[in-house]
């Protein structure tokens, strides 16, 4: 079985948001699959997905605040036409990923006790952004 949505996340402040919620309710067919697989994937080149301790709301300041350690804005970069806070989006995207793969098991996510989706932020200023999700599993019988 193959389940295929597109779901748009409205405009997020600059950070790191815990996104599961949204993404297990935008396909409630989950609920359906013995076993399988869940492909998140972001269409956008600034802002990137994890999976994490969802927990802690420190985790996401302090995970903002290591990715600003690491990708400084202040370096002398050359693509800068959409703001200073646009090419280090782009390396910082690069480096945590557009995309995961999730494993189902009995109609759920088989994340871990303290894990979740987060959309990771990394424009000042950013629109909406547009996740695909994609299962493929074996339905329940």
């Amino acid at each position: 079985m193959w389940i295929q949505r597109t779901l748009r996340l409205p405009p997020a402040r600059r950070g790191f948001h815990l996104i599961t919620p949204e993404i297990t309710k935008a396909v409630p067919e989950l609920a359906s699959i013995q076993i399988g697989w869940m492909n998140v994937f972001i269409q956008h080149t600034s802002a990137s997905l994890t999976i994490n301790e969802n927990a802690d709301p420190d985790v996401r300041v302090d995970f903002e605040t290591a990715m600003n350690h690491a990708v400084p804005e202040s370096l002398a970069y050359i693509h800068t036409i959409e703001g200073p806070d646009d090419m280090p989006a782009h390396v910082k995207a690069s480096m945590m990923g557009a995309s995961l793969m999730i494993p189902i098991g009995a109609g759920h996510l088989q994340l871990g006790t303290w894990q979740g989706i987060y959309l990771c932020e990394h424009r000042d200023r950013a629109g909406g952004r547009s996740v695909v999700i994609t299962i493929n599993g074996e339905p329940l019988p």
